[in-house]
């Protein structure tokens, strides 16, 4: 039975079913029974391993197909009617095209199978923030995972009007050649296609929060971004949040669960995790920018998750997890991932579904990109703001990357236009690990250049524009945890210690730290940083902050490829703030 009377929206599932041809159609309320049911019936199909009730109460086990791993970036467009709408980082095709090819993949795919109608929102239901779209799917999988990841069923149902999200995903042959994710901007509308990896068809996570909210924030004066949200509680039990952008391998997830360190701890002080990824920023009555998690779950990378990186999120994946692609310990009917501990099962399954002896096997048990899916209520550090319809007020806005030379621990922009530069010139070196080459350096603005729904030359403006309207702004900082001394170790001792640089950062927002003028803007002094309990000498701050003239020069000028990319969409403001470094370092 549908969940709406919305004309508009049962117009759409009617026709995308008459193309898909489904043998069933269920609506999906959301309730603990159908839950359950569906997890029977994804157990009983092999979809899904339950795992040991007792030790991993509510937790499932799922593999994907070799071929289907992670996001297709190559495959991912942006189908606008303006290619230049869609910008020069973006893939394009004109919608008639895309759709024509589309409906082609799309027409019988669910034969035979059931189609899943997920309504849901992104946001706390009732939200001044809150989004609201439906998931049409054949796969359980996803609408369980959905379930974890959004808030779905009867009360987002309620909430549909006409311009509600669509999303249609079906696995169809699993095809990796004829596999697509796009995003009808213009429309409302994202379309996934032989894919059943996580990124590629929980159509809520990048696709809607991101690509397409992106688009919406900008023609609504407000912001999507890749960022995570964590609040900072003094002992006097003042909570003060910031927002935070990093690319992958950066330690994203580490800082918005972080651990302050023991003497911080014992003083009283606290760190609250609002959200890990995403972040809706929107202008509040007070002139500040108020920020939310639109998810309602983590869908976190496993291997190299354990007690010592991150407790916090291993915690959280202890109970009503999605584990997807890691090794299945057959001796405890558990599951383990490389990382986790060095123990690894003799008696097992790897991602693959194969025989995997831990001690013996040179190849991995799980994926390099092997995923967890679980509720965000389960973290120990979940903020009691998690659910504040209004979300949370922002004092800082950090960008960080990293960079074995060049930019220091930490700055802070001279002012939001110079701050949107900052963002707007981020980038990391790879890693030996991760690509086989070491201090490539890639950029990524604001952490997004894969999730920005449209041209990154208007999505740069649109920053700008926001910094003119916001009345009271955050302030905008940088900071870089991986620079490294002429023996090449890491001079920061990063993980927990970084609570040491959020503490000054904010001290900086409340008017409390002078800190010290350099040509990027305002770093701290030595004795501005809390250094109880490590062994952080002046010598290794100075290299820690040192601006090497030349090496400057060369990162301003090695920024122009990007901007030059962008053309004649790069808001001329940004030129100046390069001009004005280029000329400071020279």
């Amino acid at each position: 039975m549908a969940l709406t009377n919305n004309q508009t929206v049962l117009d759409w599932i009617d026709e995308m079913a008459a193309m898909t041809q489904p043998e069933h159609i269920v609506w999906i309320d959301g309730s603990d029974a159908q839950m359950e049911e569906l997890r029977a019936q994804a157990c009983a199909t092999g979809e899904l391993e339950k795992l040991n009730q007792e030790k991993l109460p509510g937790c499932y086990l799922h593999r994907t197909a070799a071929n289907d791993v992670a996001r297709v970036e190559g495959r991912t467009f942006i189908c606008c009617r303006k290619q230049e709408d869609a910008g020069p980082t973006n893939n394009w095709m004109a919608p008639e095209e895309m759709y024509a090819r589309l409906r082609r993949l799309y027409t019988g795919a669910m034969k035979g199978r059931t189609m899943y109608v997920i309504p849901y929102s992104m946001g706390v239901v009732g939200s001044p923030f809150a989004k609201y779209g439906i998931e049409l799917t054949d796969s359980i999988y996803v609408v369980l995972n959905m379930a974890i990841m959004t808030r779905v069923g009867r009360d987002a149902a309620r909430r549909l009007e006409d311009d509600f999200v669509k999303g249609l995903h079906a696995t169809a042959d699993n095809d990796p050649e004829n596999r697509y994710i796009v995003h009808f901007p213009e429309d409302n509308t994202i379309m996934s296609v032989n894919s059943g990896y996580g990124g590629n068809v929980l159509l809520g996570k990048k696709c809607f929060a991101l690509r397409i909210a992106s688009h919406l924030g900008r023609q609504q004066g407000w912001m999507a971004e890749h960022m995570l949200i964590l609040g900072v509680e003094n002992p006097q039990g003042e909570v003060r949040y910031l927002a935070a952008a990093f690319p992958s391998a950066c330690g994203k997830t580490n800082l918005a669960m972080l651990i302050p360190p023991e003497h911080y701890r014992k003083a009283g002080w606290k760190v609250w995790c609002v959200g890990d990824d995403i972040a809706w920023l929107r202008i509040g009555e007070d002139g500040r920018l108020w920020a939310m998690n639109p998810e309602y779950g983590f869908f976190g990378v496993a291997p190299g998750t354990n007690v010592k990186s991150n407790p916090n999120a291993l915690a959280t994946t202890r109970q009503d997890t999605i584990f997807t692609n890691v090794v299945h310990n057959l001796d405890d009917n558990t599951v383990w991932w490389e990382g986790l501990d060095k123990n690894p099962p003799e008696h097992a399954v790897d991602w693959q579904g194969r025989p995997w002896n831990g001690k013996t096997s040179s190849e991995k048990g799980a994926h390099p990109n092997s995923r967890f899916t679980a509720p965000a209520k389960n973290c120990p550090c979940i903020s009691p703001e998690f659910e504040n319809p209004q979300g949370v007020p922002i004092s800082a806005i950090v960008f960080g990357g990293r960079r074995a030379r060049t930019a220091p621990l930490v700055y802070q922009s001279r002012d939001w236009a110079h701050g949107v530069f900052v963002g707007s010139i981020m980038a990391s070196e790879t890693t030996a690990a991760a690509t086989g080459a070491v201090g490539v350096v890639r950029r990524d603005p604001m952490a997004m250049l894969p999730f920005i729904g449209y041209n990154v030359g208007d999505y740069w403006q649109h920053w700008l524009d926001m910094g003119k309207t916001v009345a009271n702004p955050p302030l905008i900082f940088n900071v870089n945890w991986f620079r490294k001394d002429k023996d090449g170790n890491f001079i920061w001792p990063g993980f927990g210690d970084n609570m040491r640089v959020l503490d000054w950062i904010l001290r900086r927002a409340k008017g409390k730290a002078e800190g010290q003028k350099t040509v990027l803007g305002v770093s701290p002094t030595y004795d501005e940083l809390d250094k109880t309990g490590i062994d952080y000498s002046e010598e290794q701050f100075n290299a820690n902050m040192a601006l090497n003239p030349s090496e400057w020069k060369a990162e301003l000028e090695s920024q122009t490829e990007l901007f030059d990319k962008v053309g004649k969409k790069l808001p001329a403001e940004l030129e100046e703030q390069r001009q004005i470094l280029i000329k400071s370092f020279s």
